[in-house]
């Protein structure tokens, strides 16, 4: 920021900030966290192949010894027990990884919603002290109001968020659904995003709309459409460029298309992407904010709508593509 109180103020927070531990860590420290989480894996991992190579052993002992002596009935119910067992350590190894996959995102999820509320609420207080300390002119206060509405409005929505989570499958029920033209609920939604990270609409957004409905409650669209938004504002170039394009299909469909410009998401983690908690890098190394919420968020209601959310590349330059895809139809 320009002025000097603005700068000492950001000096003081980031001193704060690494002092309590949120920031990223050393090289070093990453490199223990990460032997670490590999060795909560390992033990269950091991166990199982152990377990799993000794009821292999067993079973082909088993087999060899019964076929040897005629015991044929045995054989047969032997070696179903054998399978069962073995099918049964199968099972007991993937749920476990899951488990402790699931355990480590809640971690991960933690470690970044205290960063999130950390952030917010340790700027406000230094602005607070600041104002209170140092007499400043009238255009630096109005600055620093300007930013302390922001980190408030950042810190509402992260609270928003997760309350919004505990609730998703009841949310908006005490409204009557209704039809819902898309295009000005999508430019809203695009303009609150803008609004909160200070960005200017007409030069981070390009629409391309084709007139739609949609038959819902409204607050579920806004949900919808303000975390993908945030999403590729977020996961964008420095310089966020966002193409929005909707299109009605013959078959009482309508697909909605947030094109950003960023790196893109790897195909092998596009089905984790909407998993609860996860998050696309890892909390370590972080560089972007966030909890791992809002495609969690997005996909669930989506479902809800009896629609399907998907990614892609985009064909004509680097950056993702989310479709959303739920019924409507055409405005007359």
């Amino acid at each position: 920021m320009s002025s000097t109180g603005h700068q000492q103020v950001d000096d003081q927070l980031e001193a704060e900030l690494s002092a309590t531990g949120t920031q990223p860590r050393s090289g070093k420290t990453l490199q223990l966290m990460r032997k670490v989480r590999r060795g909560r894996l390992r033990l269950p991992i091991t166990l199982s192949v152990i377990l799993m190579v000794m009821n292999l052993a067993l079973m082909v002992f088993w087999i060899i010894l019964a076929a040897q002596i005629y015991w044929w009935t045995a054989l047969a119910i032997g070696t179903v027990v054998f399978v069962l067992i073995l099918v049964g350590l199968s099972l007991y190894l993937v749920l476990t990884i899951k488990e402790v996959r699931l355990s480590q995102r809640q971690s991960d999820f933690i470690d970044s919603v205290t960063h999130e509320l950390k952030t917010p609420l340790a700027s406000l207080r230094l602005y607070l002290e600041t104002l209170q300390m140092r007499t400043l002119s009238e255009e630096q206060r109005v600055e620093f109001y300007a930013t302390m509405k922001t980190e408030l409005e950042r810190l509402d929505h992260l609270i928003s968020q997760l309350l919004e989570v505990k609730r998703l499958d009841a949310l908006g029920m005490e409204t009557d659904p209704e039809d819902i033209l898309l295009e000005p609920l999508v430019r809203h939604c695009a303009r609150v995003e803008c609004t909160r990270r200070q960005l200017e609409v007409d030069q981070v957004f390009e629409f391309d709309f084709e007139p739609a409905l949609i038959h819902t409650r409204r607050i579920l669209l806004e949900m919808i459409f303000r975390n993908v938004i945030d999403n590729a504002i977020k996961y964008g170039s420095s310089e966020p460029q966002i193409l929005v394009q909707v299109r009605v299909s013959k078959g009482g469909r309508v697909i909605t298309r947030v094109m950003d410009n960023g790196e893109g998401v790897d195909p092998e983690i596009r089905k984790d992407i909407f998993k609860i908690f996860y998050r696309g890098e890892s909390e370590l190394e972080r560089k972007k904010t966030g909890t791992g919420l809002g495609l969690y968020i997005v996909r669930t209601l989506v479902h809800l709508l009896k629609g399907k959310v998907t990614v892609h590349d985009r064909l004509d330059q680097p950056g993702s593509v989310f479709a959303i895809d739920l019924p409507g139809r055409a405005e007359e």
